[in-house]
């Protein structure tokens, strides 16, 4: 297959997805601890709202970026494990073949006498 066409086939999924996307219904969807600010009449009001909403959202931030830092940290640390393993298993692996190795040259000499 051509690179051509396979691009063309990708162009095609991107857009037919795209299209389903948009002839969905959209459902509202509520975050609990914004407010609709919209229906303060008072400017002071709205502004005090949307101030409110933003300091949420910025705490919800913060604490996704917490929550994330510490997920990061404990699969770096898992990794580090995991990379310590494999090079264990790995001069394990050699260690035996090494003796394989000579056990069956020990082998070969016995039966050749």
């Amino acid at each position: 297959m051509t690179v051509r066409r396979k691009l063309t086939r990708r162009l095609c999924v991107a857009a037919v997805l795209i299209a389903g996307a948009f002839l969905l219904p959209a459902t509202a969807q509520d975050i609990r601890g914004l407010e609709k600010c919209t229906a303060e009449a008072q400017m002071e009001r709205r502004t005090g709202c949307l101030q409110a909403n933003v300091e949420f959202l910025h705490q919800a931030l913060t604490k996704l970026e917490r929550d994330t830092r510490e997920k990061i940290g404990a699969l770096t640390r898992d990794l580090a494990a995991s990379r310590a393993e494999i090079a264990a298993l790995k001069s394990t692996v050699a260690k035996l073949d090494s003796e394989l190795a000579q056990s069956r040259a020990k082998a070969d000499t016995g039966a050749k006498k």
